[in-house]
């Protein structure tokens, strides 16, 4: 079979949020573009981000977003005052995608079909007259210029710039495979350690696996890295067979940098609204109501049926014990408890459950102006594949949309 020939202004190497982007925005430039993905479908990733509803953004000022990257979050200054949470909000907007804000500022499609937001943007490629080639980048090819071609394995791309938009390694069935990675790397660039973000925690506490299934709602969790708090916030978890998850654990993850190195824990206080005194209080009342009762069987009003055996056996207090011959110290423990119930972390789920990857190229080889490499003129990047991660709440994907918008109006025409 002969190879032919083919030519684009830019090829962008991958059809995931901000490969689609980017591509659409460097048409809108009047630039010939080609977008690869190997995937039979475009946004395969997108298409089941936020539980298939897709959190697009977050209505946040540009000093929050910022704030919300724990990682080198001055890297996306420029960025996102280019390109911040309003523009990607009107953005989808005037693409067709109606929007509303929740709670804690995340916006979604009114809809909440993360398909309305892929559609549009292949809507917004299509108008632009970017090619989709459903091929795998095998390898970017540079000269004394720079980029200038993008090999697959149906020929060689000739191009003067190149975009990689690869994704991390979460959710691998979607395609995520860390190709970016290795794009990068063979142009020298340096990839730092990737490890999941977002992502289930691993307990090696047995009543995390006996609980499994209990969810707990309004409940505030705090998250220790060797004594020392690192994340606190109110909101639901869940416990598993390996240990927990849910929103708050999740928010917690992306804190937990420091595997295997550095001790772990989790701390929930089940009743937040109420301070210990107030707490030992109601706890009183409702001993008061049951005081003939074994002090197993007293607990109900004061927690989930799955949670009280637990209770019953990190109190200290022996289940047979009846309720009137409970000690003030014995339920001033179990009030302790209540506020400081604590888990041990060993580490957590395989990057492939995790939202996010954190680690990827490394940002101090690119210029946060342009998304330009610093090494190779003509390769930009864009998204996950660069060493940047973000608390839930739609900040990862406007990561994308921002780093994107960046690279889209800095390419090579």
């Amino acid at each position: 079979m002969s190879l032919r020939p083919r030519r684009a202004d830019a090829v962008v190497i991958g059809g995931g949020a901000a490969g689609m982007l980017c591509s659409a925005l460097a048409a809108e430039r009047g630039l010939d573009v080609i977008l690869l993905e190997p995937n039979a479908a475009l946004g395969k990733k997108l298409r089941i981000t936020g539980k298939g509803r897709c959190n697009v953004t977050n209505d946040c000022p540009a000093a929050e977003f910022i704030q919300s990257l724990p990682g080198d979050g001055r890297f996306m200054q420029s960025a996102i005052h280019r390109f911040g949470t309003g523009d990607t909000m009107a953005l989808f907007e005037r693409l067709g995608v109606p929007l509303k804000v929740e709670r804690g500022r995340r916006v979604f499609p009114q809809s909440d079909r993360a398909e309305d937001i892929v559609r549009a943007l292949e809507r917004y490629m299509r108008a632009g007259g970017v090619d989709v080639l459903h091929e795998r980048a095998e390898a970017i090819l540079t000269g004394g210029d720079g980029v200038r071609a993008v090999r697959t394995a149906e020929g060689d791309i000739e191009c003067r710039s190149a975009v990689i938009c690869t994704g991390g390694l979460s959710y691998p069935g979607t395609g995520s495979t860390g190709d970016g990675y290795r794009l990068a790397a063979e142009l020298g660039h340096m990839v730092t350690p990737t490890r999941p973000s977002l992502v289930p925690l691993e307990s090696p506490d047995g009543f995390c696996r006996e609980m499994q299934g209990l969810a707990l709602k309004n409940v505030r969790l705090t998250a220790f890295e060797d004594g020392r708090e690192i994340y606190g916030e109110l909101g639901e978890m869940l416990f598993t067979h390996f240990g927990v998850s849910g929103p708050l654990v999740l928010s917690a993850s992306a804190h937990m940098r420091g595997f295997p190195g550095k001790k772990y824990r989790l701390s929930i206080d089940l009743k937040p609204a109420l301070d210990a005194e107030k707490l030992d209080e109601r706890v009183l009342r409702d001993f008061g109501k049951n005081k003939n009762r074994e002090f197993r069987n007293a607990l109900s009003e004061l927690a989930p049926h799955a949670l009280i055996p637990v209770l019953v056996e990190r109190s200290g207090i022996a289940p047979e014990t009846r309720v009137n011959s409970v000690t003030r110290e014995q339920r001033r423990a179990l009030v302790s408890l209540m506020k400081d119930f604590t888990i041990s972390i060993s580490g957590t789920r395989p990057v492939a459950e995790a939202i996010v990857t954190a680690g990827g190229v490394s940002t101090r080889e690119v210029d946060p102006r342009s998304m330009q490499s610093r090494l190779a003129p003509g390769l930009y990047f864009a998204g996950e594949v660069l060493d940047l991660d973000a608390y839930t709440g739609g900040f990862n994907l406007q990561i994308a949309w921002s780093t994107a918008y960046v690279a889209a109006n800095s390419l090579r025409s």
